[in-house]
């Protein structure tokens, strides 16, 4: 079985060629943006300027041919999302290098795989015509269609990530947020309510945390965060922090959130390398029990949020350590025949140091569930953007294509 559709013509700027009807594999069901969708309130200056906005924008889409589910998709993260926002800084964690990209139809843009992340899969399925633009390239009326602020490196504290370099931390992806907003707030001609309104359509998507553990807590040599906490207390500091952050990402607007747990770390090629030795393929547990301690939080937080502290707003909890999970054990099943080892990389597991430039990778990309040492190929990437999107196997307590429709 093979679970994707490669091949995009090269240098093309758009989606079209494997759109989201194909990823969800014939599903027809569209949800075009109508008068039922915006609702047939009073008609307002605020819902007239709306509804141009959301009627040009489409216009554009259905061009492509796939009608839009929302107007806008604005994207916080770290690697497993980032599209090109470490090019230009100081850092060790930056993929703007062949053979990264070597599937993807732009060729090397900054993405740590070899073609499309999950958000790119989503994109599609979402109907968008264009691939959410990095926030360090995005110019001028693009910013409606959405922004993808992840970084390398980035965590939900600061100092995460320091000891590869400059990176851009949840922090500071909330407040490049911010001035999104206000700068969407010229293009609604300083109308708040409508302003709003839109943006209550977008779908937020928040997938951070992984590197608070990968490159801080578990690396004792540089951080002193694992003896400063215990794994309860550092879960708790962390969801503290988290909580902060998407209260602010809500009071900016965002109104449809998915918020992503941390996969199983334990189980990457980078940890498989160091934990076995070479002896063998088995995930480091003592990882994986620290991290579903931040999980459980997390999803926890999720069910709080949706118990009416945010009125009007709907949390979607994408369980990706389960995902990641479901991927090892029903490996056969997606078509992967390697779960233990990088596509691209050097040492034991193709784990030990990452995919090095020119680099010769494995053949058939679609059948290794890893890329890398850290991060999915865009096979596995794609079987858990459809899964997500139209079943509840991976979220919680809707999914995305239920999110987009609210």
């Amino acid at each position: 079985m093979n679970p994707i559709k490669l091949g995009e013509p090269k240098g093309h700027p758009t989606i079209n060629a494997i759109n989201g009807r194909e990823l969800l594999g014939g599903d027809h069901h569209q949800t075009p943006f109508n008068m039922r969708n915006i609702g047939m309130r009073r008609r307002s200056s605020s819902d007239v300027l709306v509804l141009v906005l959301l009627v040009f924008l489409g216009v554009i889409a259905r061009v492509w041919s796939q009608p839009m589910r929302v107007p806008c998709l604005f994207i916080f993260g770290d690697s497993l999302v980032d599209n090109g926002n470490n090019n230009g800084i100081l850092t060790l964690s930056r993929a703007n290098y062949r053979p990264y990209g070597i599937d993807f139809p732009l060729g090397t843009t900054g993405r740590f795989t070899n073609g499309r992340t999950y958000v790119d899969a989503l994109a599609q399925l979402l109907g968008f015509p264009n691939y959410i633009p990095a926030y360090a390239r995005i110019r001028g009326p693009a910013i409606l269609r959405g922004a993808n602020y992840a970084s390398g490196a980035a965590g939900i504290r600061n100092e995460t990530g320091n000891n590869l370099g400059d990176h851009i931390s949840m922090e500071q992806q909330v407040g490049n947020f911010g001035r999104t907003v206000e700068e969407m707030r010229r293009y609604f001609r300083g109308d708040s309510v409508a302003l709003s309104t839109y943006l209550s359509r977008c779908i937020i998507f928040s997938g951070i945390g992984s590197n608070d553990y990968l490159n801080n807590y578990f690396m004792p040599s540089y951080y002193s965060t694992s003896s400063d906490y215990t794994p309860n207390s550092f879960a708790a500091s962390l969801l503290q922090d988290y909580s902060r952050q998407l209260m602010e990402m809500y009071r900016l607007g965002a109104r449809k959130i998915i918020v992503a747990a941390v996969g199983q770390i334990g189980c990457i090629p980078y940890e498989l390398a160091r934990y076995n030795n070479g002896s063998g393929n088995r995930c480091n547990e003592n990882i994986n029990n620290v991290i579903t301690i931040f999980n459980s939080g997390l999803r926890r937080l999720v069910d709080r949020f949706n118990s009416g502290q945010f009125p009007g707003a709907k949390f979607v909890f994408l369980d990706s350590y389960q995902s990641s999970k479901d991927l090892v054990t029903n490996a056969t099943s997606y078509g992967f025949e390697v779960v233990d080892r990088g596509c691209c990389g050097v040492g034991r597991n193709n784990g030990e140091v990452t995919c090095l430039p020119l680099q010769q990778p494995c053949n058939d990309r679609t059948t290794y569930l890893f890329w890398d040492a850290f991060h999915p190929t865009e096979a596995a990437n794609i079987v858990v953007a459809r899964k997500s999107f139209s079943s509840q196997s991976y979220t919680y307590p809707i999914n995305i294509r239920q999110l987009a429709m609210l």
